[in-house]
């Protein structure tokens, strides 16, 4: 018979092994997005467009919203987290036009 303790040591074992293939996943993914935001960046530059684009991101922000909504995630966490990408990807296309 295996003990509580025992137990609970295992499904400890067993959660942090998912937490750690999900931030691999996270890493990989958010590796392609800015893989395509990049291309993005160097699109507008060439093309001589407006770095940002706030009715695309407004329009973003509410999707990931819903999203996270159905997925039982906090929307102002998500909310943050998307604010913190496209803050980033604003940048790398500012750098993209110097």
């Amino acid at each position: 018979m295996i003990d509580t303790t025992t137990r609970a040591a295992e499904v400890l074992k067993e959660h942090r092994a998912s937490i750690d293939r999900l931030d691999a996943i996270l890493v990989y993914t958010l590796g392609e997005r800015f893989k395509h935001t990049q291309a993005v960046g160097k699109l507008k530059a060439t093309h001589d467009l407006p770095p940002s684009d706030p009715a695309r991101e407004a329009a973003q922000i509410e999707r990931l919203e819903d999203l996270a909504k159905r997925a039982d995630l906090d929307p102002e966490f998500a909310k943050k987290f998307l604010n913190f990408i496209i803050a980033e990807v604003i940048q790398h296309h500012h750098q993209h036009q110097k």
